[in-house]
């Protein structure tokens, strides 16, 4: 079962992807822009051109999954980064998913632990 978790690391790919991509065709995105282990259980986060499908990558112990939404109104948020990708906290997926503006989100102080 596909199961995402504060545990896992989130990584968004900034560069346009054409959704026709596959496990294969993301994985060398993962290996050529990303340049982190694709069995490490981490999740890949990549978005088309238009920014209202979203596809993400993940290797589950057994195989690869990927999960795909398509959005019928608005577009997915990119945030501003130096590099090709972006590390993003789980909370931070979950506002993006959703639509939420991550930059307009205020946090109140909370205690996180540090690997």
């Amino acid at each position: 079962m596909l199961s995402f978790s504060s545990r896992q690391r989130y990584f968004l790919y900034r560069g346009a992807t054409d959704m026709r991509k596959g496990f294969n065709g993301l994985s060398g995105i993962v290996r050529q822009h990303i340049n982190h282990d694709l069995l490490s259980g981490d999740v890949f986060i990549f978005l088309n051109k238009r920014r209202d499908r979203v596809k993400l990558l993940v290797w589950d112990r057994t195989g690869f999954v990927v999960w795909y939404k398509v959005l019928e109104q608005g577009t997915f948020e990119l945030p501003a980064a130096e590099n090709d990708s972006l590390e993003m906290s789980w909370t931070d997926i979950q506002l993006f998913l959703e639509g939420i503006e991550i930059k307009s989100v205020k946090r109140r102080k909370r205690y996180r632990r540090v690997a």
